[in-house]
């Protein structure tokens, strides 16, 4: 199980930090430009803050269970991944836009929180 969760925990991070990344990264504009119309209920901080808080997720996901330091950190940053998303598709299927994307990794990061506390203790 642990070398799921290592895998599992791998492709959330990548995906996690490339879209906190492009958050923190691009102006407000450019993220609508590019099909992020959700950003327009948000101001520019509260999308730089989603973006931090999916960096800071997916270092969770990783670097806990890497170093040994307090591994059940881990399984806590997928649940608050999962939180992240569920907010995520309230907001995708208030603005009556596809939330596919959102609830694909809130399911995974909910595997990985339930892989993680069966690895983890």
């Amino acid at each position: 199980m642990l070398i799921a969760l290592w895998i599992l925990n791998g492709l959330l991070a990548l995906a996690f930090v490339a879209a906190g990344i492009g958050k923190v990264t691009r102006p407000r504009e450019a993220l609508i430009a590019q099909g992020m119309g959700y950003v327009e209920d948000f101001s520019t901080p509260s999308v730089k803050a989603i973006g931090a808080i999916e960096i800071v997720g997916a270092v969770g996901l990783i670097l806990p269970l890497a170093t040994g330091i307090a591994p059940i950190l881990t399984p806590l940053a997928a649940v608050g991944l999962t939180i992240t998303m569920i907010g995520a598709v309230v907001v995708h299927v208030r603005r009556k836009e596809k939330a596919t994307v959102s609830i694909v990794l809130g399911l995974l990061s909910l595997v990985s929180a339930v892989l993680g506390f069966i690895v983890v203790v």
